[in-house]
């Protein structure tokens, strides 16, 4: 088994900008030097991914709004990823939107008026440039070719392949293995916006602190005492770690007499259903919340248990262990926590990274067994024993 521990960011490799002239339109003023991007007032981001993949983009945002403080930031957002929104105080206003360009199950119906609608409505807004935010493997000129249709004059985006121009500023030779905040980075630095802090981050108010506490409570756990949240979801089936193995991880944590709350989503239903018959003293929560409130919860946990998805992501902006069942889809390098004290855990497999939703040979890269996964909960919670009094001094038994 492969242990990765959260060691120093890695270092961000050399990539190159490809500018053209294009249109100068809103806002350019034509002085020689001037750089257009940085006198944009009206920038639209474009993200349509899930809520992780937006939490991820909160740097690059703040490095946008940092610099140009005047300007005024829409997130273009999916109908999941609006949803972090309020937890990334950078973002002006939300327009929400499901892409074809992203139905990956080829569900949606066709409907090119549908599309049209999407231009137009960019097209009221009179937005002064686009910031299109994708992953390695994604293209950012579906996007970009849509923001020029919208009369957007200033695009940017990161990308691999030959367009045209759809994009007017383009970032070229990004290694697929740099982590996606970084991704994001390098994108607004190369048009000349500052980034004074690469972290990420996430705020929301007290009420929603107050709103995690009261739930604890209802639900039978002791907020004065320290607990494990563990989340056995993911979007795709190849990220998850076995829900039995997950429940078998509980009751062997309730045996050492840890509170642990075992989170999902409506959608998971089933998968929490089979966590609840191996360890039935845990307490679940299934939906209920929202994601400020949620965020509170994990702020407030000892330590974090999750697969490679969000959790590991508010984990990291908050800064609360998190030991990751990270399988073999991808890259470590591309998502894993650089803040927080973390271990990600994976057996060496010849397929790693497969980049697939659904794992046609039994997920070997997650062939770990939970007595394996205590003693790297035990190694973490050890090694964050000395630091913050609340978060991270206490053991089950002791008080706040």
């Amino acid at each position: 088994m492969n242990v990765y521990s959260r060691g120093d960011p890695r270092g961000r490799p050399g990539s190159n900008v490809h500018s053209r002239g294009g249109p100068r339109g809103r806002p350019g003023n034509g002085r020689p030097g001037s750089n257009e991007w940085l006198e944009a007032k009206n920038i639209l981001a474009v993200r349509l991914d899930n809520i992780g993949d937006v939490i991820l983009l909160g740097p690059a945002l703040r490095a946008v709004k940092e610099t140009s403080r005047r300007v005024h930031l829409t997130l273009l957002a999916t109908p999941g990823g609006a949803t972090a929104a309020p937890l990334l105080p950078w973002i002006d206003d939300v327009i929400v939107w499901r892409p074809i360009w992203q139905d990956v199950g080829g569900l949606m119906e066709f409907s090119p008026a549908r599309e049209q609608e999407l231009i137009e409505l960019l097209a009221k807004r009179e937005f002064d440039a686009a910031l299109i935010f994708t992953s390695f493997s994604q293209t950012p000129h579906v996007p970009g070719y849509v923001c020029y249709l919208a009369g957007i004059p200033l695009r940017a985006g990161e990308s691999k392949e030959f367009a045209g121009s759809t994009l007017t500023a383009e970032l070229k030779g990004t290694p697929d293995e740099i982590h996606q905040v970084e991704r994001n980075l390098l994108l607004v630095e190369h048009l000349g916006f500052v980034a004074r802090d690469r972290q990420l981050m996430v705020t929301f108010p007290d009420a929603a602190r107050e709103a995690a506490l009261n739930l604890l409570t209802r639900i039978g756990i002791d907020p004065h005492q320290p607990y494990i949240l563990l989340h056995p979801g993911a979007s795709a089936q190849a990220r998850r770690y076995p829900a039995k193995r997950y429940g078998v991880l509980v009751r062997l944590l309730t045996r050492q007499d840890w509170q642990v709350l075992v989170t999902g989503v409506e959608r998971e239903g089933a998968l929490i259903q089979e966590v609840v018959e191996h360890a039935p003293k845990a307490r679940y929560l299934v939906g209920g919340t929202t994601l400020a409130e949620y965020a509170a919860l994990i702020e407030r946990a000892r330590l974090v248990i999750c697969n490679d998805t969000l959790p590991m992501h508010l984990a990291d902006a908050v800064r609360t262990p998190v030991v990751v069942m990270f399988s073999g889809t991808d890259f470590e390098e591309q998502w894993r926590p650089r803040a927080t004290p973390s271990r990600l855990l994976r057996r060496e497999t010849s397929c790693h990274p497969c980049y697939l939703f659904e794992c046609p040979i039994g997920q070997p890269c997650l062939d770990i067994l939970p007595e394996e996964v205590i003693e790297e909960v035990e190694a973490l919670l050890t090694d964050t024993r000395i630091g913050n009094p609340i978060a991270q001094s206490l053991l089950p038994g002791e008080n706040l």
